[in-house]
């Protein structure tokens, strides 16, 4: 059986987590990027103007989350939260000069995180790695719905 917590999924998962967040503040917080943010930029380098609930479904994450995390990246720069043209409900996030000049410098960022995270793994492994957590993704996600 293994040696105990060092062996167990949710352990490993969760100190794997917390690492990686610590390296992930360490290479964006350079740029001026809190940990996380660099999804929200991605969501608006493909597609400048979402919405926050926009971008909230396609991060799986609550609006409230997003709105709060939007408003930090207003107030250093990174984008603008403008009425929406349609439904003044509704605020769009438009990228400023700063986040969009963001995307190479993040993208090299989010490169070397990974290539560090995963060295020494072959392609095989990797590719494995990936589908196993999609599967705990899947699995808890219909958890979720019961």
């Amino acid at each position: 059986m293994g040696d105990g917590p060092k062996d167990d999924f949710q352990a490993v998962f969760w100190e794997t987590k917390r690492v990686m967040a610590r390296a992930s503040t360490a290479a964006f917080s350079q740029h001026g990027v809190h940990e996380g943010q660099q999804y929200v930029l991605m969501c608006l380098w493909d597609e400048d103007g979402l919405t926050p609930g926009e971008v909230a479904k396609r991060l799986g994450l609550a609006t409230p989350t997003v709105t709060r995390t939007t408003a930090r990246m207003a107030a250093a720069g990174l984008l603008r939260r403008e009425p929406h043209p349609v439904d003044r409900r509704l605020v769009r996030l438009t990228l400023t000069a700063k986040g969009r000049a963001l995307e190479k410098n993040i993208g090299t960022e989010m490169r070397r995180l990974n290539d560090s995270a995963l060295a020494g793994m072959p392609a095989a492994e990797r590719a494995a790695l990936i589908r196993s957590l999609k599967k705990v993704q899947g699995n808890l996600t219909r958890d979720d719905a019961r």
